[in-house]
C-alpha cells in the first residue's frame, strides 16, 4: 500500500475556497453579483474551510465599472452571513488592486479601511518579486492585527523548473525572506498552470526543511495538470491548497473540491469535509450560472489550453492579445506575438507574467509585431525600464532600456530603490479633485484607484445619474426568455427545411 494511504499521524488538508473571487474571475469576467452569493453564504459558513476569497483581484474593478456594486459593501454584506470562516482577499502589492504602483498614502489607507470592512487574510504578491514592494501594506496589515501571506508568484524560463532564473535555489531563497519578513503563511502562486506536479513536490519538501510556516499553493486548472500538482503537493506535505465548487472550478479557475475530498477520504489527509454539502452547493451554483453563461468562452472544445504549456502565457492574457489583434484586425498574426512575448519578456528582465507584467509584455510584443521592434513604447514599458515597478528578477537589456528611456519624462538613468519611494502623496489631491461627492474614505478610495469609472460609479451611488442597463443584474427569468426565443427560431427554421 502506498506509504500516503498508511495510518499515522493525522494531517487534514486545509482548503481555501475561491468560488467567490478566482473562480468567476478566471471563468465569467469577474461578473457574479453579491446577491448571488447570499443565498448560499450561511452554509458556506459551515462547511470549514480555512478561508474563503471574496475579494480582491479584479473584482473591485469589475463590481463598480460593470456591475454598479460598491466593493466595499460586498465585504460587509457578506460578513452578516459568514461569520466563523475568514475572508481573504488578493492584494497587488504596491499595485494594491489597480494597474499601477500607487503611493504609500494610498496604499495604507486602502489596507486599513478593508480591515474594518472585515477582511482577514490578505495575500499580498508582486509581479516581480520585488518584497520592497510589499512593506507599506504589510506594516497596515500587521498593525491591523490581520493575517500576511507572502506569496511568490511561480514562473519558468523553461519547460520545467530550472535554469539560470527560476530554479530551486530562487525558490527556496524567496520562501526564506518571505519567513523573515513576518509572513503567518507562504503561498506560492501559479497564475498560468504551467507548474510541473514533480516539481512542486521538490520545492515543497525542499521548503519544509528551510520555513516553519504553512505553505498553501494556489494554481489554474489551465493546462490540465492542475488535479496532478495538488496530488503531489499534498503528498510532499502541503498545508493548504485553492479549490471551486465544481461548477465555478476547471478551465482557467482553480481544481475542484469535491473530487479532492472524495480522493482524501480516510487517508491522513482527509479534509473532514462533507461530500453531500458540498454538492448541495454545487448544485445551488448550477442554478444561477446560466446568468453568467455568456461571459463563457465558446472558442474551443477543450477546456485545457495545452499550448499554455509551450507558450507558458497565462488564460487572461490571452485573450487580451487576441483582442488586441482582433481590432488591428491582425489575429492571423498570434503565433508572431507568441514568439515575440517570450523575447521581449526576456529583454525586460524575465518578470513573472502576471498583472500588470502580463498586460505591460503582451502590448509591447503586439506593438512590436505591428509596427517594428519598439518603433512605439508603451509609458507602462517606460516605467518597468526606468524602475517603478521594481527590480525584476534579472536586469533589463541595456540596449533596449537606452532606446526605451529616450527622452523619457523622468530621465534616461534607472532608479535602483523601492519603487514607491519616487511616487508623491496622491489622497490630498485626490480629495480636492473628488470633492464633497465622496462621502466618506471609502469613496475617497474607489475614486483614488479608479478616478474615471469610480467618479462614474460614485455618480450613480448617490443617483445623481441614472444606472445603464448594462449594469443592472440579468434574471434568470430573462435567460428563459432568451432560450424560448432561440427554441422558437430554430424550430421556424426546422419547419423551413
Amino acid at each position: 500500500m502506498d506509504a500516503f494511504l498508511e495510518d499515522g499521524p493525522k494531517n487534514p488538508l486545509k482548503i481555501q475556497d475561491n468560488t467567490f473571487r478566482d473562480g468567476h474571475q478566471s471563468l465569467l469576467a469577474t461578473r457574479m453579483r453579491t446577491e448571488d452569493m447570499i443565498p448560499i453564504a450561511e452554509k458556506m459558513d459551515t462547511v470549514g474551510f480555512w478561508a474563503m476569497e471574496v475579494w480582491g483581484g479584479a473584482t473591485f474593478d469589475t463590481m463598480h465599472r460593470f456591475l454598479g456594486e460598491d466593493p466595499f459593501e460586498r465585504i460587509r454584506t457578506l460578513k452578516k452571513y459568514i461569520k466563523n470562516t475568514p475572508f481573504s482577499m488578493l492584494l497587488r502589492g504596491q499595485n494594491v488592486v489597480g494597474y499601477r504602483n500607487y503611493a504609500d498614502d494610498v496604499a495604507r489607507l486602502f489596507v486599513d479601511k478593508s480591515c474594518e470592512a472585515g477582511m482577514d487574510v490578505f495575500r499580498v504578491f508582486d509581479a516581480l518579486n520585488d518584497f520592497r514592494n510589499f512593506q507599506t501594506v504589510v506594516e497596515r496589515i500587521k498593525a491591523n492585527g490581520k493575517h500576511f501571506q507572502g506569496t511568490i508568484c511561480y514562473s519558468l524560463t523553461e519547460r520545467r523548473m530550472g535554469g539560470d532564473v527560476f530554479n530551486l535555489e530562487y525558490y527556496i531563497n524567496k520562501g526564506k525572506e518571505i519567513q523573515e519578513m513576518g509572513a503567518d503563511t507562504l503561498c506560492l502562486k501559479d497564475m498560468a498552470g504551467i507548474m510541473a506536479p514533480f516539481d512542486i513536490a521538490k520545492i515543497i519538501t525542499a521548503l519544509k526543511k528551510v520555513i516553519t510556516i504553512p505553505i498553501h499553493l494556489h494554481t489554474h486548472y489551465t493546462s490540465g495538470m492542475a488535479s496532478m500538482i495538488y496530488l503531489e503537493a499534498i503528498k510532499a506535505g502541503v498545508d493548504i491548497v485553492d479549490t471551486c465548487l465544481a461548477p465555478f472550478a476547471l478551465r482557467t479557475s482553480q481544481p475542484a473540491i469535491e473530487p479532492i475530498v472524495a480522493t482524501l477520504y480516510e487517508t491522513v489527509r482527509d479534509t473532514g469535509f462533507d461530500l453531500s454539502l458540498l454538492l448541495e452547493l454545487g448544485d445551488y451554483m448550477e442554478s444561477i450560472a446560466p446568468k453568467y453563461r455568456d461571459y463563457l468562452a465558446k472558442n474551443k472544445m477543450s477546456v485545457i489550453d495545452t499550448g499554455v504549456l509551450a507558450h507558458q502565457v497565462p488564460g487572461g492574457m490571452i485573450s487580451n492579445l487576441v483582442t488586441q489583434l482582433t481590432e488591428a484586425k491582425a489575429l492571423d498574426r498570434l503565433a508572431e506575438v507568441y514568439k515575440e512575448v517570450a523575447v521581449v519578456r526576456k529583454e525586460l528582465g524575465m518578470p513573472p507574467l502576471v498583472t500588470p507584467t502580463s498586460q505591460i509584455v503582451g502590448v509591447q510584443a503586439v506593438l512590436n509585431v505591428l509596427f517594428g521592434r519598439y518603433k512605439m513604447v508603451t509609458n507602462e514599458v517606460k516605467d518597468l525600464a526606468y524602475g517603478l515597478y521594481g527590480k525584476t528578477p534579472v536586469p533589463v537589456d541595456p540596449e533596449v532600456r537606452k532606446k526605451v528611456l529616450k527622452g523619457y519624462k523622468r530621465g534616461e538613468t534607472p532608479v535602483t530603490g523601492r519603487a514607491a519611494d519616487y511616487l508623491e502623496p496622491e489622497l490630498e489631491e485626490d480629495r480636492k479633485k473628488i470633492g464633497d461627492l465622496a462621502k466618506d474614505d471609502y469613496d475617497l478610495l474607489i475614486y483614488a484607484l479608479y478616478p474615471t469609472s469610480g467618479e462614474q460609479f460614485l455618480k450613480w451611488k448617490y443617483g445623481l445619474e441614472e444606472r445603464p442597463p448594462e449594469v443592472l443584474p440579468k434574471t434568470l427569468e430573462a435567460v428563459q426568455r432568451e432560450d424560448e426565443a432561440i427554441a422558437a427560431a430554430l424550430e421556424q427554421v426546422r419547419k423551413g427545411m
